[in-house]
């Protein structure tokens, strides 16, 4: 017997080492083929490709131990694989879009002009006399673009100009803004699906490709989430919401102000269903009546703020409609055109009915449809976009309870308002391509609902743990030796200890 407790534990510890030996043998592959790309990428390519391979790294050693802090304070297990894998492949994801935005498309995209005017940008600050105060023109207003190509200058004033490099702080940018909805949802909607969730908000397709590229949308994707995180928190009374919601804001608004209105309008109705707590102080009724006069105050600058930024005149019903008019006329372009204009029409007809309302909640989230493809591209998104629809109507059990979960849980009346406002203003956008780039912006909330448990009645009955058996062998009843120790009390029914198997005695 001690020969073979011997023998195993020689084999288990012969495995050990050879497993240790293979990740080590494994470590060391990894090191000598990041060397030769790197050194060949040198030889061959400028800054603009082989420094992604300095960004990359440097971009994951900062991420690793952040994400061993969220994940060692959630109580699920397999979170920090989860993340890392996300992380991973969310940076993984700005490879094709570079190659699509430079090969496919031929630099005709966005991101080659914040590319160009972040680099100037760049030189100017890393060569700047800052005592003597910054002048830099960049040729535009602030808000909107200029702002995407500050974003750009600052980055690329730490990375150095590298085009791949900044297509991979991008996506990384738009990670975090991921993991502040999957956080969001934990803190205020706890009894929610959160594994599937995050799997969902990590992994689904448009949400790690249009958000890897130099450009607004990842820009939007993290400030968006801080803006979330800092409703969750406010939701659930928690310390630093108004700090998340105020910087995760003013990013939305320096970019695009009218949905940071939406996330706004959200906020309101949120905050008014939010549950009151057990214990009310007597500050508490002024503290909400401060709280909603300071959320309305901050809704009305944002009016003002896409005032502005459209260059319409006031902000009632018809500086809305001149806003989607424009919209729409804009979009109405390219192959992907949804409602091409007449030829006697400025621009295609739209309608804001409310009564129309589902249609642009199917439109906006779930098209184009396999049939409607005019291209590969709008192929793939299709096959998305169906299989998203199959997954809603799959999950109509738990969407049966968003009426009473509207009033139970402020963080889901905050998700359906946000989410109804935006597919009735962005239902006017007339282009595939462009809608499908701008429902990003829509889509982390949209899961929350897919996210929602099961009824009570639907989830299948655990089983009960199985009875112990009445009677069990006592240590040496069946021959093996019996420990030292005090002889044990014999169990019911169980055969006297003078008695064989057979029942004759000895």
């Amino acid at each position: 017997m001690a020969v073979l407790v011997a023998a195993r534990s020689a084999t288990s510890g012969l495995r050990g080492v050879l497993r240790r030996g293979r990740l080590t043998l494994l470590a060391w592959a990894v090191v000598l083929a990041y060397v030769t790309v790197f050194v060949l990428a040198m030889v061959h390519t400028t800054y603009d490709t082989w420094g992604a391979l300095l960004v990359a790294p440097a971009l994951m050693a900062i991420g690793t131990p952040i994400l061993a802090r969220v994940a060692g304070a959630n109580p699920e297990r397999g979170v920090f694989k989860l993340l890392m894998v996300a992380m991973a492949a969310k940076l993984a994801c700005a490879f094709p879009r570079y190659l699509m935005a430079f090969v496919l498309y031929g630099g005709a995209a966005d991101a080659k002009m914040y590319h160009q005017k972040g680099s100037e940008l760049a030189r100017y600050l890393t060569t700047a006399d800052f005592s003597a105060g910054l002048h830099y023109d960049l040729g535009m207003k602030v808000a909107g673009t200029g702002f995407v190509i500050i974003v750009t200058g600052v980055v690329y004033a730490v990375t150095g100009p590298t085009l791949v490099g900044g297509f991979l702080v991008f996506s990384w940018m738009g990670f975090w803004g991921l993991l502040f909805f999957w956080r969001a949802l934990q803190i205020a909607f706890p009894e929610a699906d959160s594994r599937r969730y995050a799997k969902l908000v990590f992994f689904l397709p448009s949400l790690l490709f249009w958000p890897s590229s130099i450009g607004k949308d990842a820009w939007m994707m993290f400030c968006l989430g801080l803006t979330t995180y800092g409703v969750a928190r406010l939701l659930d009374r928690r310390f630093g919401a108004f700090a998340c919601i105020a910087l995760g804001s003013l990013g939305t608004a320096m970019v695009r102000p009218h949905v940071t209105v939406l996330a706004g309008a959200g906020l309101s109705v949120a905050y008014l269903l939010r549950k009151r707590p057990q214990q009310v102080s007597a500050l508490g009724p002024l503290r909400t009546v401060l709280t909603a006069a300071v959320l309305g105050v901050g809704v009305m600058l944002m009016l003002q703020q896409v005032s502005t930024f459209f260059g319409t005149a006031g902000t009632g019903g018809d500086a809305v409609n001149q806003v989607l008019s424009e919209t729409s006329r804009r979009t109405s372009q390219g192959d992907s055109v949804i409602n091409a204009a007449t030829a006697d029409e400025p621009a295609p007809a739209f309608s804001l009915n409310p009564v129309k309302l589902p249609m642009s909640v199917v439109s906006v989230l779930f098209r184009p449809f396999p049939f409607e493809a005019s291209n590969i591209q709008n192929l793939i998104q299709s096959v998305e976009c169906f299989a998203l629809l199959v997954m809603f109507v799959r999950a109509w059990p738990q969407l049966a309870r968003i009426p009473k979960l509207f009033v139970q849980r402020s963080y889901v009346a905050f998700t359906v308002v946000y989410t109804l406002l935006f597919c009735w203003a962005f239902s006017t956008i007339n282009n595939m391509g462009i809608l499908s780039r701008e429902r990003v912006q829509v889509l982390p909330l949209v899961l929350v609902l897919l996210a929602i448990p099961k009824p009570a009645a639907d989830r299948p009955a655990r089983r009960g743990r199985r009875r112990p058996p009445r009677w069990r062998a006592q240590p040496g009843q069946w021959g093996a030796a019996r420990p030292p120790g005090p002889e044990l009390p014999a169990a019911v029914g169980a055969p006297g200890p003078s008695r064989t198997q057979g029942g004759s005695t000895s």
